[in-house]
Formats: structure tokens, C-alpha cells, sequence
């Protein structure tokens, strides 16, 4: 289940991080009678009673007159690309025409607003949240790929990129969703590929790969099996297939003198065997040329002026939430920049995209096959 993501904001010492606090039932944001006490987003992963699995944002406080001032409403402003739920939190005496002032901030993002004033129980602030969480249709990662009883092959690197005596959380994730539904996963890394394959007795429904080994599971599994990839899922859970299918297509047209940004919603340090920092750029310029510029933004960094690309090629997002996935699209679409993701990305600069198959998604034209 994703979390809720729950953002407050407010201007200046207006008891934002109290009101947090209160809510989490712990000390997360600093609390100071100072103004701009709160300098940078602060996130909490909380369960909330009634609620369920959240992430708390507190935010710098609006109306800030330091010398940073500009630059913390800034990054305020941005946590709107990410919040399921906006809550205001307003001074006792500014709740009336200042209130209705405040609404303008948060109606171009669409989504829920819930006012808090001082003085309110906690009890009638976690009945309005609730109230006010947007109602979701149960989706799955594999969406109509699978059903109860069927097999399907995970192929998991298990590389510097994973982290120690963990599965990285697509694979988690898909590993639990299969099991919820039914079906049968039979593990193994690409090394253990080919053991795996002779210990089945009956070929899979589903092969599911991590996109950077695309290419040897290709070659690898018989050309009948179907073929897929964790990044492809999470691409149809929390992105537009339809939109990164037609993005992939700009891969053709690029040149040595194009521009290409590659944007992670979450943050790591990178190393030697990074997909979206050495793979994909290498990729990229072994089909464009060398002289191809390829950027990286990370977390938040996301650009605001995205005209100077020529293609977006977003992480699969496994950590952050489709909120913020579908305001980065949007913004894409509005600049006229294509955008795709790195499974699809990945599968076309492989050869195999028409191999390919995608879970069907509501409001998504793609289909199970590539319709190139």
C-alpha cells in the first residue's frame, strides 16, 4: 500500500511543527517560538490510527522575511508536487479572508485541502483528514498480468546496487503482491537463471526481470514466455504508460548535440554499476554519439525549466509516491518534452520493446504489446 502523503503549511511560527508532532506522537520537527525555526522540508513515515501508512511533510513556514526566505517558500511550494493531502494550519486571529487567501496556493494542485486551527482537538483533526483522503481504487503492480495459481519467474540482481541483506522495494513489493494474489514466485538472479529454468516443471505465465539485464533474460528464456520488468510495473502503477511509451520513441531522433535528463525521485549515492548514472547515459551515447549531454537530477532537484531536453527518462519511482510521478509528467507534457522511464528506455535501447508485455492500467491506452 502507498503511503498518504500529508503536507502542512502555514506562514511563520503558525504552530506547524506542533501540529505535527501531536499527530505522530513524537518529537519530529524542531519547535522554537524563533521565526524559521523550520528550514527545510522534514519527513516522517508514520501509521496513524484511522489512517493508516502516511508520510508526514512539515514545511518551512511561509511568509518568511529572512535573507533565505525566498529559496524556503520555494522548496515549500515544491512539496506540493508529492502531497495527496495540502493542510493549513492558521494563526487564531487570521482565519477568516487571510484563510481564503491562503486556498489560492493550492488550487492548482487539485487536491484536498484541510484547514486546522488552533484550539481544534486532535481527535476532530484526524476525523478531517480522513474525510478528506482521496478514495483509491485497490490497483496492482501486475495489474492483469497474473491471477491465483500462477507462475512467475523473478530474475533479482543481487549487485552493488542492492542493498545488504535486503531486497531493494520493487522486489519486495511484487514478491508480497504475488503472494497476496495467489500465485506461485519462483526466484533466482540472473547467474541462477538458467538452474531456475530446469527446476521448473511447467513453463512460467510471467517472467519478471530488473530492467538492466533486460537483454540477458532475452536471450536467455524461449521467446514465447512472457517478458517483463519491475520498472515496467511501477511504470504502470504510478506513471502513464501510454505517455512513456510514446516518450521511448524520442530515443531515435536523438543526437550528439542533444540533451537528456535523467531524473531520480530518491536520493543514494551512486557507484560504479549505477543504471541511471553509467548504464543508461553509456546507453545512450552508444546510439547518439559522445557528445550527447546527459543530466541528473536527484530528489526533489527536479528542474523547473525542462525546455533545454530533448528527452526525460525518469526512475521507476519506487520510493516516492505517483503524485509525484504525475505532476513531473504533466510538467513534461506542458514544456513539450517527451518522457519515459528507465524500464521502457532500457527495453527500447535493447531491441526487445516490442517483446515487451504491460499490465493493463485504467486511463492508460497502452497495451499488453507494444502498438508500435
Amino acid at each position: 500500500m502507498e503511503r498518504v502523503h500529508i503536507a502542512f503549511f502555514g506562514p511563520v511560527n503558525s504552530g506547524k511543527s506542533t501540529l505535527v508532532n501531536a499527530l505522530c506522537g513524537q518529537e519530529v520537527s524542531l519547535v522554537s517560538p524563533l521565526p524559521g525555526t523550520t528550514t527545510d522540508p522534514v519527513r516522517k513515515a508514520v501509521e496513524i490510527p484511522g489512517l493508516g501508512p502516511c508520510l508526514i511533510i512539515d514545511t518551512p513556514g511561509l511568509e518568511d522575511d529572512s535573507a533565505l526566505g525566498a529559496e524556503r517558500e520555494r522548496r515549500t511550494r515544491a512539496v506540493l508536487d508529492e502531497a495527496d493531502i495540502a493542510v493549513v494550519v492558521l494563526p487564531p486571529s487570521r482565519t477568516g479572508e487571510y484563510g481564503a487567501a491562503y486556498m489560492t496556493l493550492f488550487e492548482e494542485a487539485s487536491i484536498p485541502v484541510v484547514t486546522y486551527s488552533r484550539g481544534e482537538t486532535l481527535e476532530t483533526f484526524v476525523q478531517k483528514l480522513t474525510a478528506a483522503v482521496p478514495s483509491k481504487e485497490e490497483t496492482f503492480l501486475t495489474g492483469n498480468l497474473v491471477h491465483a495459481g500462477s507462475r512467475v519467474l523473478l530474475v533479482m540482481p543481487q549487485d552493488s546496487e542492492a542493498p545488504k541483506g535486503r531486497l531493494i522495494v520493487p522486489q519486495m513489493q511484487v514478491i508480497r503482491e504475488l503472494l497476496d494474489r495467489g500465485c506461485v514466485p519462483v526466484c533466482c538472479t540472473p547467474e541462477s537463471l538458467r538452474a531456475a529454468m530446469d527446476a521448473l516443471s511447467a513453463a512460467p505465465d510471467l517472467v519478471i526481470t530488473d530492467s538492466q539485464v533486460f537483454g540477458l533474460v532475452n536471450r536467455t528464456i524461449p521467446a514465447q514466455w512472457p517478458l517483463t520488468s519491475f520498472s515496467i510495473l511501477l511504470a504502470g502503477n504510478k506513471g502513464d504508460l501510454h505517455e512513456y511509451l510514446e516518450g521511448a520513441r524520442a530515443i531515435d531522433s536523438l543526437g550528439p548535440s542533444d540533451r537528456v535528463l535523467i531524473a531520480e525521485a530518491c536520493t543514494h549515492v551512486p557507484d560504479s554499476e549505477d543504471i541511471g548514472r553509467v548504464k543508461i547515459p553509456a546507453l545512450l551515447r552508444k546510439r547518439a554519439g559522445e557528445g550527447l549531454q546527459v543530466d541528473i537530477s536527484a530528489g526533489n532537484d527536479f528542474p523547473e525549466n525542462l525546455r533545454p531536453y530533448s528527452l526525460i527518462i525518469h526512475c521507476g519511482a519506487c520510493v516516492a509516491g505517483r503524485a509525484l510521478v504525475q505532476s513531473r509528467i504533466k510538467k513534461a507534457l506542458r514544456e513539450g518534452v517527451p518522457i519515459t522511464n528507465y524500464g521502457i528506455a532500457l527495453a527500447k535501447l535493447q531491441g526487445i520493446l516490442d517483446r515487451v508485455i504491460y499490465p493493463s492500467v485504467p486511463g492508460s491506452t497502452a497495451n499488453r504489446r507494444n502498438p508500435q
